[in-house]
């Protein structure tokens, strides 16, 4: 996979986001400019809104990240939120899950070509398996892979206790808060608020919800604790 200019103008907000990684944001666009539709990540129309819709939108999630935290990307995908957070953020240590191959492939293909100290690994964050190997994270993210309630599921026995779940939505974040609430308490969470990121730089905010863990689910058993990634990517699974 050749790294690629993107055809696809680079905003000026984009320096105040990524800061000295913008040169690697722009070689993730291009990347997925060039590859993204044919691999099956993006859609079509989502090539002239790589920026806005996507890469910023992940990034500015990292301003309700503390430094040096341990982050776990739930159903990575195409990378979002974890790659352009990883380039904005390398202070964090940071572990993107994705349960399929190709997709898994290609993650660990994009933080190769740009040299991230990020740890891939294959696999369904409901899988036992998947838990077990996981050390639990400062926080947990997930952009577009499930309801809330079924992501409280499987997002926050991913989670230290007064660690947080922050889900990104869209408009009808609150709506799926009120639904759902009572499905996130029997989950461990408590003290779901929806907030925005990136106000004052986007023109659309990201919209996230969070959720804070606070309890342990005993019935999960003992967990192993896993050293962290202090290289480039690994395939695990």
């Amino acid at each position: 996979m050749e790294d690629v200019e993107g055809s696809v103008p680079t905003p000026e907000i984009a320096s105040r986001v990524f800061g000295d990684g913008l040169d690697d944001a722009r070689r993730f666009a291009g990347l997925l400019e060039r590859h993204g539709v044919e691999r099956g990540l993006i859609g079509p129309r989502e090539v002239d809104r790589l920026w806005d819709r996507h890469l910023l939108n992940s990034a500015v999630i990292g301003e309700r990240i503390a430094h040096g935290s341990r982050v776990i990307d739930v159903g990575s995908g195409a990378g979002l939120p974890g790659i352009p957070l990883a380039i904005a953020r390398p202070d964090l240590d940071l572990v993107l899950v994705e349960p399929m191959a190709r997709r898994v492939d290609w993650l660990t293909e994009v933080a190769d070509r740009l040299d991230l100290a990020i740890t891939v690994v294959r696999g369904r964050a409901e899988e036992r398996a998947v838990r077990d190997e996981l050390e639990l994270a400062d926080v947990v993210t997930a952009r577009a892979v499930a309801p809330l309630a079924r992501l409280a599921g499987w997002c926050l026995p991913l989670t230290r206790v007064g660690g947080v779940v922050l889900a990104l939505k869209g408009a009808s974040a609150r709506e799926e808060v009120a639904r759902d609430e009572t499905a996130v308490v029997r989950a461990g969470g408590t003290r779901l608020r929806v907030a925005e990121c990136g106000a004052g730089l986007l023109e659309t905010p990201t919209t996230v919800v969070i959720v804070e863990r606070t309890r342990l689910d005993t019935a999960s058993g003992p967990r192993r604790r896993r050293g962290t990634s202090s290289g480039k990517a690994r395939r695990a699974g």
